[in-house]
């Protein structure tokens, strides 16, 4: 395996419970995936992008964008599962986690994410925004994470984080990087109590002491969750105050 060689990974899967189809869903006139795969493009370290999915769908729409994709299995219950999957067929020693519901994903993001793992001593990864709207830090589908003075992760919550925050927080982003060996063991481990009652995967890792480093960008982005969520997008996408 080539040394500190990087791959992005995007775990795509048809079926949701708020949004069916969301993968395929037009923004702009394109599908969101296409959006994320184009995203993903812009980084200029990561040597190689896969689109991970199981269903033919999504399959073929990458196909017709010309993005390399690989069916994975159905039974997968996450997207880092799926990804972990699409891991054991790529040569390379970082993973990059780029979820398919993030389209305003920029390389700059995803470069960062792999720099930071250049350091041995880091296994994973993940990216925060400082958000000043504090009453944000009521909303429960905001994610919240508070870290150490070494940038490592504290906790995430959604809930109020800090809990009476004067001024700001900060926003975690769901894109993460991970030494590959690290994923693959980490996936495996049963879930725990703290993620079960959050709903967040990476209270895993915290919970069995394992360490994320935190990475923060310029502002937090726009992941879609409802068809909602989409016009929300496009507004910004047309605003072009996203750079």
């Amino acid at each position: 395996m080539a040394l500190d060689k990087a791959a992005g990974i995007i775990p795509v899967r048809y079926q949701s419970t708020r949004f069916p189809g969301k993968p395929l869903a037009l923004i702009l006139g394109k599908p969101m995936i296409q959006w994320v795969y184009e995203g993903a493009l812009q980084a200029k370290l990561l040597d190689r992008i896969i689109i991970a999915t199981d269903d033919k769908r999504i399959f073929q729409a990458a196909n017709k964008i010309g993005a390399e994709a690989v069916m994975t299995s159905a039974d997968h219950s996450s997207g880092t599962e799926r990804v972990a999957e699409a891991a054991t067929r790529v040569d390379a020693s970082i993973i990059v986690n780029i979820q398919g519901d993030e389209p305003l994903v920029n390389g700059a993001m995803l470069d960062a994410l792999v720099k930071v793992l250049l350091d041995p001593s880091i296994s994973m990864a993940t990216l925060m925004a400082r958000v000043d709207d504090i009453a944000l830090l009521q909303e429960r589908d905001i994610v919240k994470v508070v870290a150490d003075k070494e940038g490592n992760a504290l906790y995430f919550s959604r809930s109020p984080l800090p809990f009476r925050a004067p001024d700001y927080f900060f926003q975690h982003i769901g894109i993460y990087s991970y030494r590959k060996d690290f994923l693959l063991n980490f996936h495996l481990l049963p879930a725990s109590r703290l993620e079960k009652i959050e709903r967040l995967e990476q209270l895993r890792v915290l919970e069995n002491g394992l360490r994320i480093k935190m990475v923060e960008i310029s502002r937090p982005t726009l992941s879609v969750d409802t068809p909602q969520d989409i016009i929300k997008v496009e507004k910004f996408l047309k605003s072009r105050a996203y750079e």
